[in-house]
């Protein structure tokens, strides 16, 4: 497929090589470079870690109201911003013009958690007598570093951004390279409002540079989503520093579509968490169960629905399915499916009905039939528009298969019966239970993960608590 260039941009392999302190948004809309900027020095970074270190206090010291209104205003700023952050994303992460960008999502998760970071900040009181106050107080980290991926780098960002400001901590923010400009656009946007420059500070480091400054306990706290081997680095460089760190990594998040449930709002809502943004949602759904009496209708509602689909330019307002951030996802999707078919995987969707499929980073959508867990694609992460649909017979069944999986994120129970899906709920090893949803991070509830998903826990009063520390003050009024 091909597309027009914006002016001034060139192909990648056309551009001069000095990669080794370069760092390129490769578009997939055409392969053209959409951005670049240079990596700072060892030393830079150390700078930049001072000023954030030297602004945190006097940040810490500012009334915690004030604290809230700043990031409020940093928020409705960013909103500003959203009519030319809408095609910037699409340039750099493919997704399509008309679904109109993150902001909703963005300023939700901001404005709850400035809503509720009185009541979760302020001190627990245990007694306070004519003998004794004794109180628990909560302190900020520091610096925080926070380093947040391509997928939705507006909202996974904010989540940590947010109420680190808001409890008294400064940010350094190192975005992923595919969206090279989203962390300048909201460090921009902070600055603006008011937020001190070196209260919130947008960074470009390499790999080498986030570890050593993490090996020098650089940070109170660091925040990383991305893949498993990335959170593994993050924890290798932090060994032995006693930093504390949140992470957030893999998924393979199950759908299960019991007898008693609404099957066209199971199909739509599942099938749209399994393809909205190609398939690259943290929390997508990766595998659906379906009870044997349903299986069949599910199948065929959800071929429909996903045949009715089109592919193509994201920055075209009729484009539902946008390229693939990179075209190296792409690959993997497609190996995890031809992987699937060849070991006996009945493929739905017929690819005469998507001819933008370029063998590139635009990627037809497939949905896949008699398939077992002996395949990659319901095991491994698949992080593309890709969904494999199995039989099941029972809760029993289903709960096995669901638990079957190194991750651990959510779990969507399609239901009428309260109790049965809480039951479910309890038995499943996941962060998060849905019913008669999915794909929606609630800010709420604490989003966090078990075994290869991660660690720690972001937003709601939990995400308060992981990113300030605990001090205690037994005060003895009276000798």
């Amino acid at each position: 497929m091909t597309a027009v260039s914006p002016i001034g941009k060139l192909p990648a392999d056309l551009k001069e090589p000095d990669m080794s302190k370069m760092l390129q948004s490769i578009s997939p809309i055409d392969g053209s470079v959409f951005a670049e900027r240079p990596t700072v020095s060892s030393s830079e970074a150390k700078a930049a870690v001072e000023r954030a270190a030297m602004a945190q206090k006097s940040w810490a010291e500012r009334p915690l109201a004030e604290r809230i209104e700043l990031v409020r205003a940093g928020v409705a700023r960013v909103g500003a911003m959203n009519d030319d952050i809408v095609p910037e994303l699409a340039w750099m992460m493919g997704r399509p013009v008309r679904y109109g960008g993150e902001f909703g999502g963005f300023n939700e998760r901001a404005s709850y958690m400035a809503d509720i970071a009185e009541e979760a900040l302020k001190p627990i009181v245990v007694e306070d007598s004519d003998q004794f106050e004794r109180r628990i107080e909560r302190e900020p980290h520091g610096v925080v570093l926070v380093i947040a991926p391509w997928n939705y780098p507006y909202m996974t960002a904010i989540n940590t951004v947010a109420p680190a400001l808001i409890a008294g901590n400064t940010v350094l923010l190192k975005h992923s390279t595919q969206t090279l400009l989203v962390g300048e656009r909201m460090a921009r946007a902070f600055v603006e409002a008011g937020v001190p420059e070196g209260v919130f500070q947008n960074i470009f480091l390499d790999h080498e540079t986030t570890s050593e400054l993490i090996a020098a306990k650089s940070f109170g706290f660091v925040n990383f989503t991305g893949s498993v081997g990335g959170g593994r680095a993050i924890e290798r460089a932090a060994a032995g520093t006693f930093t504390n760190i949140g992470l957030e990594l893999g998924g393979k998040d199950p759908g299960y579509v019991m007898e008693d449930a609404n099957l066209d709002a199971a199909v739509e809502t599942l099938i749209d968490g399994a393809m909205f943004n190609s398939g690259q949602c943290c929390c997508g759904i990766e595998r659906i169960y379906v009870t044997a009496s349903l299986y069949d209708a599910f199948v065929e509602k959800s071929v429909a629905i996903v045949s009715g689909y089109t592919l193509g330019n994201p920055l075209d307002e009729t484009t539902t399915l946008g390229p693939m951030a990179h075209r190296r996802f792409a690959a993997e999707v497609r190996a995890q499916c031809r992987e699937a078919i060849d070991q006996g995987a009945n493929a739905h969707i017929d690819p005469a009905l998507f001819p933008q499929d370029d063998g590139g980073a635009y990627l037809m959508p497939q949905i896949l039939t008699n398939v077992t867990h002996d395949m990659r694609v319901m095991r491994d992460e698949t992080f593309g528009p890709l969904i494999g649909i199995m039989s099941v017979d029972s809760d029993e069944e289903a709960v096995a298969l669901m638990n079957d999986s190194e991750f651990g994120l959510t779990a969507s129970l399609w239901t009428q019966d309260v109790d049965r899906a809480a039951s479910i709920g309890r038995r499943l090893q996941t962060g998060t239970i849905f019913m008669n949803r999915a794909d929606y991070l609630d800010p709420g509830l604490c989003w966090t993960g078990c075994k290869n998903t991660g660690r720690g826990g972001a937003l709601s009063i939990i995400g308060f608590q992981n990113l300030t520390r605990p001090k205690s003050y037994h005060l003895r009024k009276v000798l």
